[in-house]
């Protein structure tokens, strides 16, 4: 049986001093309040030698702060998200917080179920990448005075704070690299969620070949089918009818990955012969045979400005009149997937 946690009242009663000069010892404070030397060092030995460990639920009702943070995405495997929250973790223990890591697999149950969860074990503060239907859940947060980052996509409706990028003016202008580079019958797949990312994403590409004159084929697979057997074979199925097609544009890097598998089985020289854009860029990407140009979004930006918001919310709490919403720019990155089509 493990021994009994001592408390600050127990650590004071074993060296003969008072709770509340432990707890400034325990927390820094103990020459600024002018604790002598030796009754400081005698605490700091003492709890040392018993490995004491602060009680953080004990220490969150005294302050009203647990100084934990939330960050929940779709998949926290994806790179994207994964590279985006190892910035946030670094910056937010510069800063004295811990971060709890979090996928929702977009779908609402399990937003809610983790949001429910979290809120009950009362952090300081949510960044999100929200689900489709958790518009309500987000508001009663703000409502109840939860600091609330959105990234990714936001609610159009709903006053909240947020950093995005501009997914259309990269969508487009990813697209029209292809236009330009002599590419004409330009396929683009993505999946079929009614998000706002996703939705500008589309948008971007229709009116860019729209344009131009040239007639957008589409392929949405369901989101739950992304990386399921059914998904490979609506792509292995898209690929082996569409004759004539000259480039595809992938909408996520996780749709690219299994398109350029799927490509591959198919007739391994198309690789070499279509031209690709991938959204959001990958290690991978960089390393294939052709390397696939891709739509990169500013992922040190993007974790930048998230921290940056949330930090003001927690340090001016329930004081913030202003919205903050921040939408950043991609870049291209043209490699070898996508060079100019040679003339005929």
């Amino acid at each position: 049986m493990r021994n009994k946690r001592q408390s600050i009242k127990d650590i004071a009663t074993k060296l003969g001093v008072s709770p509340t000069t432990v707890s400034f010892v325990l927390n820094g404070k103990g020459e600024e309040k002018k604790i002598s030397k030796e009754v400081i060092n005698r605490v700091r030995e003492y709890t040392t030698a018993i490995n004491y460990k602060p009680n953080m639920v004990a220490r969150s009702l005294r302050t009203g702060r647990t100084k934990i943070l939330v960050f929940m995405v779709e998949d926290i495997s994806n790179y994207f998200f994964s590279r985006i929250a190892r910035i946030i973790e670094d910056i937010a223990y510069s800063k004295g917080y811990r971060v709890l890591f979090c996928s929702n697999e977009n779908q609402d149950k399990r937003s809610r179920d983790l949001l429910n969860l979290f809120y009950e074990r009362q952090v300081d503060g949510f960044i999100i990448i929200p689900s489709s239907g958790i518009r309500s859940d987000i508001k009663e947060l703000i409502d109840n005075d939860i600091p609330v980052v959105l990234f990714d996509r936001y609610f159009p409706d709903l006053d909240t704070h947020y950093v995005v990028i501009d997914n259309y003016a990269a969508s487009k202008n990813a697209t029209q690299h292809l236009i330009d580079n002599g590419y004409r019958n330009i396929a683009f797949i993505t999946t079929d969620v009614q998000q706002l990312q996703m939705l500008d994403r589309k948008r971007g590409y229709l009116d860019a070949v729209s344009k131009e004159g040239l007639q957008p084929t589409v392929l949405e697979i369901p989101f739950d089918d992304t990386d399921s057997k059914k998904g490979r074979e609506l792509l292995r199925g898209f690929f082996s009818k569409k004759d004539g097609l000259d480039a595809v544009y992938f909408s996520t890097n996780y749709l690219t990955r299994s398109g350029l598998e799927i490509i591959k089985e198919i007739d391994a020289q198309a690789i070499a012969d279509l031209g690709i854009v991938t959204f959001d860029d990958n290690e991978l990407f960089r390393i294939n045979t052709p390397t696939i140009s891709a739509v990169a979004q500013p992922m040190e930006a993007i974790a930048q400005e998230l921290m940056r918001i949330m930090l003001h919310l927690l340090k001016h709490k329930n004081k913030v009149s202003e919205t903050i919403q921040v939408t950043l720019s991609a870049e291209l990155i043209p490699r070898g997937s996508s060079l100019a089509k040679e003339k005929v």
